[in-house]
């Protein structure tokens, strides 16, 4: 199995309704990527500070599927449209688990 986890800070403009906006377009995904075996998104709960705001945890296959799902269109859209407008700060990791 391969590991994706993305963490996303969100800016200070960043509306309560855009946050939700990317929540509700990456969890359209597994609908429309195949190569996604699990895929679990959602905001930190606010317990410690200076957490992201965000985080996908996206499993696959093979490191292969990943990258379909890397370069799906529609997964660059949600980016582009819904998570770039938005986006302070990224981290990301990808492992064999």
């Amino acid at each position: 199995m391969f590991r994706h986890v993305v963490m996303f800070t969100w800016t200070e403009a960043a509306t309560e309704d855009q946050k939700t906006e990317v929540a509700t377009r990456l969890r359209e995904l597994p609908a429309v990527i195949g190569e996604l075996r699990d895929y679990v998104v959602g905001a930190d709960a606010g317990i410690n500070e200076g957490n992201y705001d965000f985080a996908v945890v996206a499993d696959f296959d093979s490191p292969e599927d990943y990258l379909v799902y890397r370069d799906h269109p529609t997964h660059r859209a949600v980016i582009a449209e819904f998570i770039a407008p938005i986006v302070a700060s990224r981290a990301a990791v990808q492992y064999a688990f």
